[in-house]
């Protein structure tokens, strides 16, 4: 990734680099920036969170064992305790909170109908120092569910292997390790001013954070700053996609391979209806998000017509206009397609039924959509961030992704939030096969955190 050598595996970031580039943005001596790295103890940390699996049931699927997401969260209190934070809070929410319109589907469904599937899934707030107004606290939010995959566990002394690695335990450990630094760099921190620490469950699997970072910063657990620790090749960005889901469900009668007529083949359907759509969506004019036509499932034998099938699309969207804007385009197409693929199967004899039927066994309906965005300004905290704490903030005509920062988007005018981390998710492979963070990216985060905590202790306005 752009403004950070070691987003692949061919190169190192180099945290004198990194320090230079902080020392010239701040205009401070080196002897003044704060620099951290991981202790032999917090690489050891690391690791054990590594091997915890920690992937939730949106991820795993039916029947999988439950996440240690529970023991993770013990694991990273007790290292949090060793750097003079207490706990304020830990647990899941209740079902009330979880009573919004927005709430995606698939959620509401595994509430149901998977034992446990909230208690297994809690969250941990942690505070350094008293309990300060919000204008005197940072916060930083850091989750430590992951994708689904195991990966090998490993450090050869340069690179960290294992779920999660980049996407965002080793980021967690980095964090500490930057409050660590901070704390013997500026004595203010942890005095005049508050760390609040958010380590979440449900912010992979599609949940949103709607029962992770959610419910937390609904009860007040924010700060005048705060910072989302997701990969942005140590960029601050100040803006947080939402993204909706659409699906298609094909709902008709199935039949045999002997008489493929006498049913409806969903997949032939489906499989018409996904190419159409990506070839209609992808022609929009103007300026939009990319849709990702996604899952199709109908079934796996070979001696059988399926009559019934979905299919998915994940719609980003950077604010509610382009929201709305893609939602119309979807069921606008979806309408054309019904329509094309009418006419041209109806003189087939195996596909007539289906295309006679396709509009009435065919249904569009939404399991996420309506989340918010975040898109905000602070020219008093970007200055704070790059001028004072040497962190670049990341180019506009890059494009922001999805995370939980967008629970943010209702705090006041007078609070920013940002989001900061390691790595690039692509290139450390965060949601693939390979998944790594090398030591010094981990480094150099924790040397921005701690130069983000001095800048905004010495530098944020008093009251």
């Amino acid at each position: 990734m752009p403004g950070e050598a070691a987003a692949s595996g061919a190169g190192t970031v180099q945290c004198p680099q990194v320090m230079d580039g902080a020392e010239a943005a701040a205009g401070l001596p080196a002897s003044e920036l704060p620099v951290a790295e991981l202790s032999s103890g917090e690489r050891e940390l690391l690791l054990e969170l590594l091997h915890l699996p920690t992937a939730g049931p949106l991820e795993t699927g039916p029947g999988a064992p439950l996440p240690l997401l529970p023991e993770a969260l013990d694991v990273y209190a007790r290292a949090a305790a060793g750097r003079g934070l207490v706990e304020m809070y830990r647990g899941a929410p209740g079902l009330v909170e979880l009573a919004y319109e927005d709430v995606p589907l698939t959620v509401r469904q595994a509430v149901d109908e998977v034992p446990g599937f909230l208690e297994c899934q809690p969250s941990l707030v942690l505070r350094l120092g008293p309990e300060l107004p919000r204008a005197a606290t940072v916060m930083f939010n850091v989750h430590l569910d992951t994708v689904a995959g195991p990966e090998p566990v490993g450090f050869d002394g340069r690179r960290f292997t294992g779920r999660g690695a980049i996407d965002a335990k080793g980021p967690a450990v980095a964090l500490l390790a930057g409050i660590r630094a901070a704390v013997a760099a500026e004595p203010r921190v942890g005095r005049e001013v508050g760390v609040l620490v958010q380590a979440v469950s449900g912010e992979e699997g599609g949940a949103m954070g709607v029962f992770g970072t959610r419910p937390l910063v609904g009860a007040g657990y924010v700060g005048a700053l705060n910072v989302f620790c997701e990969p942005t090749g140590l960029r601050y960005l100040p803006r947080a996609t939402a993204a909706a889901t659409a699906r298609l469900r094909v709902r008709g009668e199935d039949a045999i391979d002997d008489c493929p007529g006498a049913g409806h083949n969903a997949t032939v359907l489906l499989g018409f209806l996904a190419q159409y759509l990506a070839r209609e969506l992808g022609r929009r004019p103007g300026p939009r998000d990319p849709v990702c036509v996604a899952g199709l499932g109908t079934g796996p034998l070979h001696n059988r017509v399926y009559g019934s099938g979905e299919l998915l699309l994940n719609l980003p969207y950077r604010d509610a206009g382009s929201g709305r804007r893609a939602a119309a385009a979807v069921e606008a197409a979806v309408r054309s397609g019904l329509d094309a693929f009418r006419r041209e199967f109806a003189e087939l004899p195996e596909f007539a039924r289906t295309a006679a039927d396709c509009a009435r066994i065919t249904r569009l309906d939404w399991p996420k959509r309506g989340l918010p965005v975040l898109d905000n300004r602070h020219p008093e905290f970007e200055d704070l961030l790059s001028r004072r704490a040497g962190i670049p903030r990341m180019p506009d005509a890059e494009p922001a992704f999805t995370c939980d920062a967008i629970w943010t988007a209702g705090l006041p005018d007078d609070a920013f939030t940002v989001v900061l981390g390691p790595g690039d998710l692509g290139a450390n492979r965060a949601h693939a096969a390979g998944e790594f963070a090398e030591a010094a990216q981990l480094d150099a985060f924790a040397s921005a955190v701690a130069r983000l905590l001095v800048a905004f202790a010495r530098h944020r306005r008093r009251p």
